[in-house]
């Protein structure tokens, strides 16, 4: 892959970095795609997948074998605080994680091998809306995805912050976490902030909460497993003169195992309900899981290191679990495949921080490396 590929693959990133779209709201971003699939001569490109998903098709030679190959492509509610000349030009949205570079090393390795080839067999680009949510990997599922566009194989990388450029990691079994969502709803009596001793009023119960949340890991859950709870949201409907009579508490609990969600949620609602009671209060939870365990295939992830091995300066093929969530296990579910990480740099920014951008060296490297990967498994 030469300087005017990988001098595209900048001018692409930096268009869809100006240009970002949130999850099932990526109608520019994929008729971007679909164009460029188009002018690289596939042979077949279809649009709409799972709303606002793409799927392109090259096929050479006479096997019958394929590999998918994907790409996120939507943005974050997030307001850019970058001053560079392609920053978002859509206020309160931004390329906070990477997936327009994610988007444009898949369109250059699309062009690589439409012009090259060098495999036989069938290769499919999936370019997936909504992964920020969790939703666009089973959308496209719903729709047909594996029926319509069949596969023996699937590959997938996200780059990662504080890892240098050239750096690659993966590793085999569990490498992203469940992503669970909570809110615990406590109900008491407020009144007038001079007189507490008159009603059962909701703050201090609920701030009493937010500390015993915090036991299920440290006593309840095996210090030989993986787990967070985090309490992100405090909401009251109090005032500076009147104690509230409800307050709301919503997190985020991240696990590698489903027994050890299944604790986490039977620990907080047994936590909540004796702190309401403590307090003279009332409580209700809604527990939700919205992300799945991403577990690589052994098979597959020796692969992707073998791949690897030809591109990057650096291996890592242990690569500790990550707590963040991933909704390319949703396809791990279904077929056969491996998720690895690219480096972005040893001070980058942190994915979701609204001075993160891209590594723009970076492209070369994941493009490169899908281009390996489907020449040695269609070689």
């Amino acid at each position: 892959m030469g300087p005017q590929s990988t001098a595209a693959m900048i001018e692409w990133r930096h268009d869809l970095h100006r240009n970002p779209e949130f999850g099932f709201e990526e109608k520019r971003t994929s008729a971007f795609v679909a164009a460029r699939l188009r002018d690289f001569g596939l042979d077949e490109v279809v649009e709409g997948v799972g709303g606002t998903g793409v799927v392109g098709t090259l096929r050479r030679g006479s096997s019958g074998r394929t590999i998918t190959l994907r790409a996120d492509m939507d943005a974050l509610r997030i307001n850019e605080q970058n001053s560079f000349d392609y920053r978002s030009v859509n206020p309160g949205v931004m390329h906070a994680c990477g997936h327009d570079g994610h988007t444009s090393m898949l369109l250059g390795a699309a062009q690589w091998l439409a012009s090259e080839g060098g495999f036989d067999g069938t290769v499919r680009f999936l370019f997936q809306p909504a992964e920020e949510w969790g939703r666009g990997a089973l959308a496209m599922i719903s729709d047909g995805l594996f029926e319509r566009f069949p596969t023996d194989e699937i590959y997938g990388v996200h780059n990662f912050p504080g890892l240098p450029v050239g750096h690659f990691a993966t590793a085999t079994g569990p490498v992203m976490a469940a992503e669970d969502l909570f809110e615990i709803t406590l109900q008491g009596v407020g009144g007038h902030a001079s007189r507490p001793h008159s009603g059962r009023e909701a703050l201090v119960a609920a701030s009493a909460l937010v500390l015993n949340l915090q036991t299920i890991v440290s006593r309840r859950i095996n210090p030989a497993h993986i787990a967070v709870v985090s309490v992100t949201e405090f909401i009251t409907d109090g005032t500076r003169n009147a104690l509230p009579s409800v307050a709301v508490l919503r997190g985020d609990v991240r696990t590698f195992q489903p027994s050890i969600s299944d604790t986490v949620f039977s620990e907080m609602r047994r936590i909540a309900e004796g702190t309401a009671q403590a307090y003279g209060s009332t409580c209700s939870l809604s527990y939700t899981h919205e992300f799945i365990p991403l577990v690589n295939e052994a098979v597959t992830t020796a692969h992707t290191l073998a791949a690897a091995s030809t591109v990057f300066s650096h291996i890592d093929g242990a690569f500790e679990p990550f707590t963040a969530s991933e909704d390319f296990a949703q396809f791990l579910r279904l077929v056969p495949g491996s998720f690895a990480f690219l480096g972005n740099g040893a001070d980058s920014w942190p994915l979701h921080h609204p001075s993160y951008d891209f590594n723009d060296e970076g492209l070369f490297y994941g493009a490169r490396y899908f281009v390996e990967l489907v020449q040695h498994r269609l070689g």
